[in-house]
């Protein structure tokens, strides 16, 4: 046995972990108070290896950020512009494929696709913009739009979600981010995030999009105003929708950037804070396949060290990132696909090469990538770009 666990004070919840019994929330509570962050470590890395053993998976992606104009201003947001800001911007549909077309060239599999509730986009824009990435190359997953789009969108569209979600669907959309659920407690997303969707819109929204046989992400920002409690809460609400729909992939802990927002924060989450998160997410979250460490707001040092900690991904190569780097975030902008397979061997994982969905492309086996079959055709479309790069 574990000599951190034989010593600790949850020694009980190890226990019931290793028997494959659910923890409870004053369980999860017990996790998030203590400070034997190695005990802690030690459980999370049990369930690692019992779900997804030695393998730990990233994804050759680019992210967009189609305007950063937005008809809110919720109070943690350091990336929202009004019309009248000299920093707003907006990218037309063709400068949109354009990008596409340079990141297939080197080798990325997905587009991650998120912005501002734009005040005059059509709802046309949003589809148009899908039909268009997916002409270039249907093989290109396309990873867009969080809750609160998907509600304007409908709004846009005077349409229902269901039906707006449906169309988005017919025009390309594979899965849904899960950005945007912030912490669930109503009395501090009111504090955070006033006037954007409440708690149960958002779960509705990936409920209906789980409905129709579609997987997506969610999140947790954490490390702003909220307490322990509020976490527990939100990771309640999360693991009750996956016990009814099945159709989350993963869960994104996000910590908290405090640069240029209206919430006074002092300090930005500790790494402390950051690895008992992801742990705590990675023994709770029990009906969760993976745990993301979102080297973005970590940074890819403390990203590895999370990979010991539950997590069994370190997220993309992203490319191009705004929302957070304008929060404060002084991570760099992208990783090689070189800088991931080599942070992932450091940590001693076996790096995996996923899709969207997560499901691996990949495997990096020693030096040798050994080839999913069922994978085989966003394999080759991976080759191809490569010989044209």
């Amino acid at each position: 046995m574990n000599f951190f666990i034989n010593h600790s004070e949850l020694r009980d919840i190890y226990d019931k972990v290793v028997a494959g019994e659910r923890i409870s929330e004053s369980d999860a509570l017990r996790l998030f108070e203590t400070k034997d962050l190695n005990a802690l470590g030690a459980i999370a890395d049990f369930v690692r290896q019992k779900k997804n053993g030695n393998h730990a998976s990233y994804i050759i992606n680019r992210y967009v950020n189609y305007s950063n104009y937005c008809i809110l201003s919720c109070q943690f947001c350091s990336f929202s512009r009004k019309k009248r800001d000299a920093d707003g911007f907006q990218f037309s549909i063709e400068e949109i494929v354009e990008k596409a077309r340079e990141t297939l060239k080197l080798g990325a599999t997905e587009m991650h696709i998120v912005g501002g509730l734009h005040p005059s986009l059509p709802f046309s824009y949003y589809t148009d913009m899908l039909r268009a990435l997916k002409n270039l190359d249907s093989r290109l997953q396309l990873k867009c739009f969080t809750a609160i789009e998907i509600l304007h969108l409908a709004w846009l569209a005077k349409k229902s979600v269901v039906q707006t979600l449906i169309e988005l669907k017919e025009a390309g959309l594979d899965s849904l981010t899960g950005g945007g659920a912030e912490i669930f407690r109503k009395d501090i997303r009111s504090a955070i995030a006033k006037g954007k969707e409440s708690a149960e819109e958002y779960l509705d929204v990936h409920r209906q999009w789980h409905k129709l046989g579609q997987r997506s992400t969610c999140t947790m920002l954490y490390g702003h105003v909220e307490n322990l409690s509020d976490r527990v809460d939100h990771l309640r609400q999360l693991r009750a929708l996956q016990d009814e729909t099945r159709g989350f992939v993963a869960f994104v802990p996000l910590a908290y950037q405090p640069q240029d927002n209206d919430i006074p924060v002092e300090h930005a989450p500790t790494g402390f804070d950051s690895l008992r998160t992801i742990a705590i997410s990675r023994i709770y979250l029990d009906n969760f396949p993976h745990i993301t460490a979102y080297w973005v707001g970590l940074g890819m040092k403390l990203a590895q060290v999370a990979l010991s900690y539950g997590a069994d991904d370190i997220h993309g190569t992203i490319i191009e990132e705004h929302i957070f780097h304008m929060a404060g975030a002084s991570s760099p902008q992208l990783q090689t696909e070189a800088d991931m397979i080599k942070a992932i061997r450091e940590a001693g994982r076996t790096p995996v090469q996923r899709n969207t969905f997560y499901e691996p492309i990949r495997i990096l086996e020693n030096s040798a990538a050994v080839e999913i079959k069922e994978n085989s055709a966003r394999s080759k479309m991976l080759e191809e770009n490569l010989a044209t790069a």
